[in-house]
């Protein structure tokens, strides 16, 4: 089906895809959401597609979630947002003709939301049971995280680790780290190393793996997806580095955590 031969609709989802990888939302479809927008349908964001609502410039005046994988490459983007307005936090946030959610298994959880506007509780709980979903999370649950490494107090580092964040799928280099904070490369080794007692570069990496594994454990997302998202060459980039680590392989990792006696810290 085109744009041109759908009818009136009652939700649009837009889903999201790679941001550092793969085409963009085409104008075409930023103007099929402008069209839709202006009608009575709902507009559902699911993970980045909340990046094509903005976009589009159909979420002025709209609180919106986003996923806090991806909170700093959003406010890269779109510079101009109301931050009281974004929401990282929880799973999904329904404002209005306005559903955004964080993405993964929260968007479960959207859909389990818009049907109980529609049809009888006994028929989501019944869907949700086939998905193998005990129940659907209310909206306001909070996004889970990745464990944290050594937190840091000192200003200068906690920004260099927010900027670290912000660029984990395109890893800025030391010089650039030190360059954005003003400061020269030594000044950031030796405040790295006095505050979490390692390497920026080797703060970094850890970062990126404890994410990457993270992901593993609490997506469905292939493995070379999440090592592009996570700053790796490719799968195999990610595998010689994660097993370095963790003494296992992506693969490996993933299938134990998903037996019931998985370790759950990562």
């Amino acid at each position: 089906m085109t744009f041109e031969e759908a009818g009136e609709l009652d939700y649009l989802v837009v889903v999201g895809g790679l941001l550092h990888a793969g085409s963009s939302a085409s104008n075409a479809t930023l103007a099929f959401i402008r069209e839709t927008a202006a009608g009575s349908a709902t507009l559902v964001g699911i993970c980045t597609g909340v990046f094509a609502l903005m976009r589009a410039d159909v979420m002025k005046g709209y609180r919106l979630c986003v996923s806090w994988f991806h909170y700093w490459d959003f406010i890269e983007r779109f510079p101009q947002t109301d931050e009281r307005h974004l929401v990282a936090d929880r799973l999904f946030v329904i404002d209005r003709r306005r559903i955004t959610c964080s993405g993964g298994r929260a968007s479960i959880d959207v859909a389990a939301a818009i049907l109980l506007r529609h049809v009888d509780a006994s028929i989501v709980q019944k869907a949700l049971r086939i998905l193998l979903v005990d129940d659907a999370e209310k909206g306001n649950a909070p996004q889970p995280h990745p464990p944290g490494l050594r937190p840091a107090t000192h200003p200068k580092v906690r920004r260099a680790i927010l900027l670290m964040e912000q660029h984990i799928g395109q890893p800025l280099s030391l010089s650039e780290l030190a360059h954005r904070l003003e400061m020269s490369v030594r000044q950031i080794e030796r405040l790295f190393n006095s505050e979490v007692g390692s390497a920026p570069l080797s703060y970094g990496r850890q970062l990126r793996i404890r994410t990457a594994a993270w992901l593993l454990t609490s997506s469905d997302r292939t493995i070379t997806d999440i090592a592009s998202s996570c700053g790796f060459s490719d799968a195999s980039h990610l595998g010689r580095e994660f097993k370095k680590e963790y003494g296992e392989t992506p693969n490996v990792f993933r299938a134990q955590s998903a037996q019931p006696t998985a370790r759950v810290s990562v």
